[in-house]
């Protein structure tokens, strides 16, 4: 079906794009995999071409673009070649609109020039060891000095994207504890130097799937983090991550989406040249109903995130909508690039072919961002029950 959400301007954004993911990206991309992240300079790579700084205000180096189209450009193109930017979504999607909103006049002059220029990259620290979804368990503690100059951290978390990198990070931590009426009251956000005395990188961890996004432990010692690092009110920690929660479910619908678009594509690729028994897989009537059935499912899943990302520049996107984008887009994209795998037979189970990669990596689209389970309590809740 046409698509009415792009504009001239999108489609020459997207040449861009593409352009620099054939030139730039896709010829390294298995170093990257092998490597567990690509080279720092690489996120000044995307400082320079103006992808970090797209939704940054002007006044910061941004280009002040306030619609999510752009980002829904770069997932399509990135899954067109089967490549990667790193944590750079984690650092445009889910860090940047904490910064803008609840970032103080001089936080936005401190950190926003280097976080477009790719200088200051940054990723944020939520789940513990011993805690998941349920932020309420958070144990990681910080204190206000006698003299009151800063806050002294201590604690670690686990499945951190971004840490190894990451120039800044935002720290949910307890600086009171919970209320017998809230168990969720008493988080803050600090932001962490990373060269800060005291804080550590730990182990990369090894995931099944998405290896050129760094994944580590991180752990905090004593580390003073200076008042004027306080993200917004002591706290408001969780109010302000769940104010977040609709845009960070968009990020992972609009990847999930551009994944399983990138995985019939490879597949009707594949099928045309694959021969079995003297014939194309092609022409096998079972091929074809397979692609038909995933080419709808794909295009449902685009219809509905095509509408989910106009009420998000509107601000019309509820949590509900954001749970029911995020559940559809993640369980289709599940479902249609494990049916394309099984047609490329013994060869999609190959790390060199696109869609092994692709079916490894949809894998946490289910569980990274609230599980599919918690978006259908959501769900549920929206529905009265």
């Amino acid at each position: 079906m046409r698509r009415s959400l792009f504009t001239e301007d999108h489609e020459t954004f997207r040449a861009m794009i593409r352009d620099f993911i054939a030139k730039e990206v896709a010829p390294v991309c298995h170093e990257w995999e092998r490597d567990g992240h690509p080279p720092r300079d690489f996120y000044r790579r995307l400082g320079e071409l103006g992808v970090l700084g797209i939704q940054v205000p002007e006044e910061y180096g941004g280009a002040g673009e306030t619609s999510f189209t752009y980002s829904l450009v770069i997932d399509e193109e990135l899954a067109h070649a089967g490549a990667t930017f790193g944590n750079a979504a984690v650092h445009t999607g889910l860090i940047l609109p904490y910064l803008l909103k609840y970032g103080t006049e001089e936080q936005k002059k401190r950190w926003l020039p280097g976080f477009v220029t790719g200088d200051i990259m940054t990723a944020i620290a939520m789940t513990e060891p011993g805690t998941g979804s349920d932020l309420a368990g958070i144990t990681t503690t910080a204190g206000l000095s006698e003299d009151g100059t800063h806050y002294v951290l201590n604690g670690a978390k686990t499945f951190i994207s971004g840490g190894a990198l990451a120039d800044l990070v935002l720290v949910v931590c307890r600086t009171s504890p919970p209320d017998e009426q809230d168990r969720r009251a008493g988080l803050t956000i600090l932001c962490v130097d990373a060269a800060a005395e005291g804080f550590a990188v730990g182990r990369k961890l090894e995931k099944i799937g998405l290896k050129s996004s760094d994944t580590v432990e991180l752990s905090f010692t004593d580390v003073k983090v200076p008042v004027e690092n306080l993200l917004g009110e002591e706290g408001r920690a969780f109010e302000y991550l769940t104010h977040n929660l609709a845009k960070e479910r968009m990020t992972i619908a609009s990847s999930s989406c551009a994944m399983a678009a990138g995985a019939l594509e490879f597949t009707v690729d594949y099928v045309r040249e694959r021969k079995v028994f003297g014939r194309p897989v092609a022409s096998f009537q079972n091929t074809k109903f397979v692609l038909a059935e995933c080419a709808t499912e794909v295009e449902a899943a685009q219809i509905m995130v095509d509408r989910a990302v106009g009420l998000l520049d509107a601000g019309e996107l509820t949590v509900a909508d954001a749970a029911k984008v995020k559940l559809f887009t993640t369980e289709t994209a599940s479902r249609v690039i494990d049916k394309c795998l099984q047609l490329h037979g013994g060869y999609g189970y190959m790390m060199e072919y696109p869609i092994a990669q692709l079916y490894t990596a949809i894998r946490v689209a289910r569980i990274y961002g609230g599980t599919s389970e918690v978006m259908k309590t959501i769900i549920a809740k929206s529905v009265g029950l």
